[in-house]
């Protein structure tokens, strides 16, 4: 991986390096093709480098190794259920018979290695839902395996590390942060954490242990390498080549200078989905449209559209018919120092003695619900509004116990956060409801019912802390509701929540093979796509941790054997003018 100019002629072109490009190139190196990767950012890893990096791998050699029971009919069944009428047969079988061989092959082949996540699917009751064996997570990863070019790899996301400091899916590094001031070997864990962290920040300038996304990234950037395919940063593709009805190659433009790249066999578009592109928002999104703004914690250069925008000029079918357009997911606004981020909230809505209300000072979902499932519950509430937005609430136990979005748990102290804004106080519910412009006597209603319902471990009206789901969440140490606590001791903090995602689902229409479909429903000849700038194969649900990167890997699979079985590509008969 070298910031030289890239060859004028390869065999394949990937345009993006995010698990689903990075898996593309190097599938495509294993079947012996010259690949290369074009990235317009500086930086390597798109939003999968942000994420948490879990894939969803139904069926895996992983679970199977464990005893744990799946099989593609219960999955099938489970995607038809969530999906409903948005459900996809061919690429549903294309992804249920190709991920598990996708992530053995990589295991055997590449340096990518994972960990099962013992995991429940987010709604293990429903038919064919699973309780656990479906997730799967990266190994920790030494990123200074990638030499010079770990400079190149992007950061995690700011508001959901530490410091700078990640933290795995797969272990207790959380549970060690949380329970630091309450248990002595908690304690020593975490000060020998930050210890080894501190002296890599002032050794490497960064933390050199990856975790989640940026492990995945890490790893298969290392196993391109290994493989000699380069990672061209700091290049963007402008548009794509086309003789004859097919697709040759790509514009691609560094410091000015545009250039000229062809592909023997075809161009893989993984450049990610249109979360930055502000004007399709406003046309797809409806609470964009009516003046509510929408966050995400995606890089800003990541998922601007760009690869959607050039496939669609060439004829390519933009597939906007799901009832989701996007992984919603509640998120809040952080100041640090002049620039403003996104907390995409993950963790604490699931813990005891945290709400969510509305405008109204009313409750409107169970809070322990998927951020999915809580995203949508808050486009609804607010479908009235201009703005969609909600408030979550906690008292000061919760609080010092848990954190509440960017605000941390103690000994961190709690006016770091409420000098700046981000989060408001109130003595009592009535100064908290006052601050928050909610009506006072509907809120103190509110939190007195659930308070009723908290003290007995029940949440009658939403049923919170009942699915296996909500219960892995929680805190399981607080019984008998480890999603449930009454909220009672002053003072009150709340911080708002707007409507936010983890990527969109919305995307270029293609078949099993990853090939991008035009207007008549035909492959356009070269053309393929993977991760978020195909349509998700989950129809505008969100069935499971990990359903975005996990279909990102497996197309990106399926796209580079396609392209390795089917040689160089050649002009079809003139197709009639759609």
């Amino acid at each position: 991986m070298t910031m030289k100019q890239p060859a004028r002629e390869c065999d394949v072109l990937v345009v993006g390096s995010g698990v689903g490009g990075l898996s593309a190139a190097v599938t495509a190196g294993l079947n012996g093709l010259d690949v290369q990767v074009i990235e317009k950012e500086a930086v390597f890893g798109g939003t999968t480098a942000f994420s948490g990096g879990v894939l969803w791998i139904p069926n895996n050699h992983l679970a199977q190794q464990q005893g744990i029971e799946d099989s593609p009919d219960a999955a099938r069944t489970y995607l038809r259920s969530e999906a409903g009428e948005s459900y996809r047969p061919e690429l549903v079988e294309a992804f249920l018979q190709q991920a598990p061989q996708m992530l053995r092959v990589f295991e055997e082949k590449t340096r990518f290695r994972c960990n099962l996540y013992q995991y429940p699917d987010y709604h293990p009751d429903a038919p064919g839902g699973v309780m656990r064996g479906r997730s799967v997570v990266p190994e920790a990863f030494d990123i200074r395996e990638l030499g010079d070019d770990m400079k190149r790899l992007r950061k995690p996301l700011r508001t959901i590390t530490f410091m700078g400091m990640m933290f795995s899916s797969s272990n207790n590094d959380l549970k060690h942060f949380f329970n630091a001031t309450r248990s002595l070997k908690s304690f020593a864990y975490v000060v020998k954490r930050l210890s080894r962290h501190l002296l890599e920040i002032a050794r490497y300038g960064r933390g050199i242990t990856a975790n989640g996304g940026n492990a995945v990234v890490a790893r298969l950037a290392c196993s391109a390498r290994d493989l000699g395919v380069p990672i061209h940063t700091g290049m963007a593709v402008k548009e794509l080549i086309v003789e004859n009805g097919v697709v040759r190659g790509v514009v691609a433009e560094r410091d000015g200078e545009r250039v000229s790249l062809y592909a023997k066999r075809g161009v893989v578009l993984a450049s990610g989905g249109f979360a930055r592109d502000d004007e399709r928002l406003k046309r797809l999104y409806p609470h964009v449209k009516r003046g509510g703004i929408q966050l995400s914690p995606t890089p800003p250069g990541a998922d601007t559209g760009d690869g959607i925008a050039m496939a669609e000029r060439v004829g390519a079918r933009f597939d906007n018919s799901y009832p989701n357009g996007a992984a919603w997911i509640p998120a809040s606004k952080v100041q640090i120092g002049r620039q403003q981020f996104v907390f995409p909230h993950l963790v604490d809505r699931y813990k005891p003695g945290f709400i969510m209300v509305n405008r109204h000072g009313v409750r409107f979902c169970n809070e322990a619900d998927s951020y999915h499932d809580v995203g949508i519950a808050m486009i609804e509430t607010c479908r009235d509004d201009s703005e969609t937005f909600a408030w979550q609430i906690c008292d000061h136990k919760a609080l010092r116990k848990y954190g509440m979005g960017f605000a941390k748990p103690a000994p961190l102290p709690v006016s770091l956060y409420t000098r700046n804004g981000y989060l408001l106080k109130g003595k009592t519910l009535t100064e908290l409801a006052e601050k928050m412009g909610v009506p006072v006597a509907a809120l103190n209603h509110t939190v007195t019912a659930f308070n009723a319902d908290a003290r007995r471990g029940k949440d009658t009206q939403f049923g919170r802390g009942e699915s296996a789901y909500n219960r892995y969440l929680g805190d399981t140490n607080h019984q008998p509701n480890p999603c449930v606590a009454p909220i009672e001791q002053g003072p009150f903090y709340a911080v708002k929540l707007f409507m936010g995602d983890l990527g969109t689902f919305h995307g270029l229409k293609t078949d099993g093979e990853a090939r991008v479909l035009d207007l008549q429903g035909l492959p356009i000849p070269g053309l393929y796509a993977a991760g978020n700038e195909m349509a998700s194969i989950m129809g505008g649900s969100y069935p499971g941790a990990g359903i975005t990167i996990g279909p990102a890997a497996t197309f990106g699979y399926i796209a580079a054997n396609s392209l390795a079985a089917r040689g160089e590509t050649t002009a079809l008969p003139q197709r009639e003018a759609s």
